[in-house]
């Protein structure tokens, strides 16, 4: 990365706490994040051009970093490369992920579901949608609920997290695998 010969102190403290996370020390995945984490939620996205989606990313690297700290290898290359590489291919898989869910702009049927509408409203005017309907209803119904909350009230995750008193990156996980169910479904 050529921002790493600017920054040897930092490069060598990101290396030293990456041998550190390898070892256990939950502090220096700590450092790490201290150190990195607003610079790579802009690389994320420049990738990704969603705030969430990029916030989502980070976090996901920061998991993989604690998780695979002891493939680390200096002599491979720098720590901040590592890390930014992780970063890269996590924002990456995310972006296909997404192009994957992207749905057309025509409507599922004649009354469609307002922003106003509650979730339970929300599955009565999907009737039409048959297998839609048996896809969501097939969900856990906290799950549904949320999946409902963020794409027909457009509450960002955040919001939905807020509402529900749930951990941020909990909701994210729980709407992202409920698509990958509804799309397995409706495939």
């Amino acid at each position: 990365m050529a921002g790493d010969a600017a920054r040897p102190e930092m490069t060598i403290a990101i290396e030293q706490a990456l041998l550190a996370c390898a070892g256990g020390d939950k502090s220096a995945l700590k450092r790490i994040y201290e150190a990195e984490s607003p610079r790579m939620v802009g690389v994320a996205l420049r990738i990704l051009k969603r705030r969430a989606l990029a916030e989502e990313a980070v976090q996901d690297s920061f998991i993989l970093i604690w998780r695979y700290a002891a493939r680390f290898d200096p002599q491979r290359g720098s720590g901040l490369t590592w890390i930014y590489a992780i970063l890269r291919n996590r924002s990456l898989s995310i972006l296909r992920d997404e192009k994957r869910t992207e749905t057309s702009d025509s409507p599922l049927a004649e009354d469609t579901p307002s922003e106003e509408d509650d979730p339970e409203t929300v599955m009565a005017k999907l009737s039409d949608a048959k297998a839609l309907q048996g896809c969501l209803e097939a969900l856990p119904a906290q799950r549904r609920g949320m999946v409902l909350l963020a794409f027909v009230q457009g509450l960002t995750h955040g919001e939905i997290a807020g509402r529900l008193g749930m951990p941020l990156g909990t909701v994210k996980s729980w709407i992202r695998r409920s698509l990958i169910t509804l799309k397995e479904c409706l495939g």
